[in-house]
């Protein structure tokens, strides 16, 4: 064979929990939720429309950071890439094979 190995498309998949999840995802989440159901418990009886959408935010957020993209892992990685990208380093310093051929 020559030593050319084929790797499968899907091989980081499977180092994912449910092959979509990380732990870092499923603890923004659970803390998500978990923030969502005490504030349920406390606003029970008197709540309304607009306040129920304060209540659920918690779980909406992390829910939508968590939800998985395509080309990304999920949506918290993609704006994790652009902020980086943006707010990265902007001058790039070559380090290539002929640098010794400048003068």
């Amino acid at each position: 064979m020559n030593h050319n190995y084929l790797i499968p498309a899907n091989s980081k998949k499977s180092m994912l929990i449910l092959g979509f999840f990380t732990p870092i995802d499923l603890l923004i989440f659970g803390v998500g939720c978990a923030l969502t159901l005490g504030l349920l418990f406390v606003f029970n009886d008197k709540i309304e429309i607009t306040a129920l959408l304060f209540v659920l935010a918690p779980a909406l957020i992390s829910g939508f950071l968590v939800m998985p993209v395509p080309n990304y892992h999920n949506v918290l990685q993609l704006l994790t890439n652009i902020i980086l990208f943006v707010f990265g380093r902007k001058r790039l310093y070559w380090k290539g094979w002929c640098i010794n051929d400048e003068k």
